[in-house]
C-alpha cells in the first residue's frame, strides 16, 4: 500500500512507524510544510499509562520518547497570596521537537519517507497514494476542501488563552491564579525539560480587553504577564516566540469535530479529526491513540478492504473520545465560570479543580459539591458507585451532542 501522511506531526509519524512495523513493504511518505529541523511550540504532558501502550505497540520509540521525557508528580494552586498543594498522580512532560525528532528518527530507520517543505494543499496533489491521512491539525486544508463531506463543526470557547515558555522549571503542575484590575488572570505551568517549562496563560474575554491585550504589542504583553505572575515566576522570564511564523497569539481555544472522518481514500486523524481543551491535557496522547487504532485497522487484525478499515476506526475512536470529549467540554466550562469557585479556600477550589471534568459540577452548590465528594472519597463502596456512574453519565450527556 502507498500511504501519503500530510503533517509531520506525532500522529502522521507513529502512524508512519506502525504501519511500516506491520508491513515492510508499504510505501509509507510523511509530508511537512515546515524545514527539517524546524523547532516550535513547548512542551506536551501525558500519563503512564500512553507510556504502556506505546511499549506494547513499539518499545523502541516509547524508549526514545521516555529518555527525552520528564517526570512529575501533584501539584501546586497559587489563589491571590495563598498557596495549596496536592500529591496527586505522576505524570510525564516532553518538549514537542523532541518528541518529533524522536518518532522522526524512528520512523527514518524503518524506512519512511521523510519529505520537509513539502506544503500539500489538495488530494490531487497525491494521485498515486491508495490512502491520504490528513494530520494536518485543527485548520486542515485536506479537511476544509471536502468540508461538506466531513460535517465539519468548530466552535470557539469565550476565554482567550496564549502558550507561552518560561526559564523557571517547575517540578510539580503548577496553577497560579492573579487579581488584576480588571478580573481574574492565570496560567498552568509544567516543566518539560532541564531548562524550560510550558506556561499557558489564560483568561475571560472582560479582563483580557481590560488589561490591554488585545492592543499592546507583543513584547509589552510578555512584561505585564510577568508582573502579573511576578511570585510564580521568581524572577524567571517569559517566552513568547512559540510559533516559527511569528509570535505567539492570543487565541479561543477552537472545538473541532467532525460527522465524518474519512472521504474516499483520505482519512483525518489527530486535530484535524477533533480537538479537546489544552486544560485536560490530552491531545498528543489522543492523537497517538488515533495512530495506533488506524494502523491496527489496516493492518492483518482489521477488517480487511480500506473501506472497512477506515469506517471501524471511525466507529472505535468516536467511542473512545466520548467521555474525554465531555471532560475536555466540562473542565474548560469550569475556567469559563471561575468566579463561582475562586472565593473557596484554596484547598477546597484546588479540590474542585480536579473534580472539573465532572459533569454534575455545574449543577451543584460548589461548598455542598466539594463536602459530598469528600465523604464520597471516604466511603469505599460511594467511591466505587461514583467511579461507575460518573463515565456512564458523561457518556450519555456526551452522546446527546453533536458527534464528530
Amino acid at each position: 500500500m502507498k500511504i501519503d501522511c500530510v503533517g509531520g506531526g506525532p500522529a502522521s509519524l507513529y502512524l508512519a512507524i506502525l504501519a511500516k512495523l506491520q508491513e515492510p513493504a508499504h510505501e509509507v511518505t510523511v509530508h511537512e510544510r515546515h524545514a527539517a529541523g524546524t523547532s516550535y511550540g513547548w512542551g506536551v504532558t501525558y500519563w503512564p499509562d500512553l507510556l504502556e501502550e506505546l511499549r506494547t505497540h513499539d518499545p523502541v520509540s516509547a524508549r526514545a520518547v521516555a529518555e527525552r521525557s520528564v517526570r512529575w508528580r501533584g501539584g501546586f494552586a497559587h489563589v491571590g497570596d495563598r498557596t495549596t498543594s496536592h500529591d496527586g498522580d505522576v505524570g510525564h512532560a516532553i518538549g514537542r521537537h523532541r518528541l518529533r525528532t524522536a518518532l522522526a528518527d524512528r520512523a527514518r530507520e524503518l524506512g519512511v519517507g521523510l519529505e520537509f517543505g513539502a506544503e500539500i494543499g489538495s488530494r490531487a496533489e497525491l494521485p498515486d497514494a491508495d490512502l491520504v491521512v490528513a494530520g494536518d491539525g485543527a485548520h486542515s486544508r485536506l479537511r476544509t476542501e471536502s468540508a461538506a463531506h466531513f460535517g465539519t463543526r468548530v466552535t470557539t470557547g469565550a476565554n482567550r488563552f496564549i502558550w507561552l515558555g518560561t526559564t523557571r522549571v517547575f517540578t510539580a503542575f503548577t496553577f497560579a491564579f492573579v487579581e488584576s484590575g480588571h478580573g481574574w488572570i492565570w496560567c498552568y505551568a509544567y516543566g518539560y525539560g532541564s531548562d524550560r517549562s510550558t506556561c499557558v496563560v489564560e483568561c475571560s474575554e472582560a479582563t483580557w480587553t481590560g488589561l490591554g491585550l488585545d492592543r499592546i504589542d507583543h513584547a509589552d504583553a510578555l512584561r505585564l504577564l510577568e508582573k502579573l505572575f511576578a511570585d510564580m515566576l521568581d524572577g524567571h522570564e517569559l517566552l513568547g516566540r512559540t510559533d516559527i511564523e511569528g509570535h505567539a497569539q492570543w487565541q479561543a481555544f477552537p472545538t473541532v469535530t467532525n460527522e465524518a472522518w474519512s472521504h474516499g481514500n483520505l482519512v483525518l486523524i489527530g486535530d484535524a479529526a477533533h480537538t479537546t481543551h489544552y486544560s485536560i491535557g490530552a491531545g498528543t496522547s489522543l492523537a497517538l491513540r488515533d495512530a495506533a487504532c488506524l494502523a491496527r485497522m489496516l493492518g492483518p487484525a482489521g477488517p480487511g478492504r480500506l473501506p472497512d478499515a477506515l469506517a471501524a476506526y471511525e466507529r472505535e475512536r468516536k467511542q473512545a473520545l466520548l467521555s474525554v470529549q465531555s471532560a475536555a467540554r466540562h473542565s474548560a466550562q469550569w475556567y469559563e465560570n471561575l468566579p463561582r469557585y475562586i472565593g473557596l479556600e484554596p484547598r477546597q477550589m484546588f479540590a474542585l479543580l480536579g473534580q472539573r471534568h465532572s459533569p454534575l459540577l455545574p449543577y451543584v452548590p460548589p461548598q455542598l459539591y466539594y463536602h459530598l465528594d469528600q465523604t464520597v472519597g471516604r466511603l469505599p463502596s460511594l467511591r466505587r458507585l461514583k467511579q461507575s456512574l460518573g463515565p456512564r453519565l458523561a457518556r450519555v450527556l456526551q452522546s446527546r451532542r453533536p458527534r464528530g
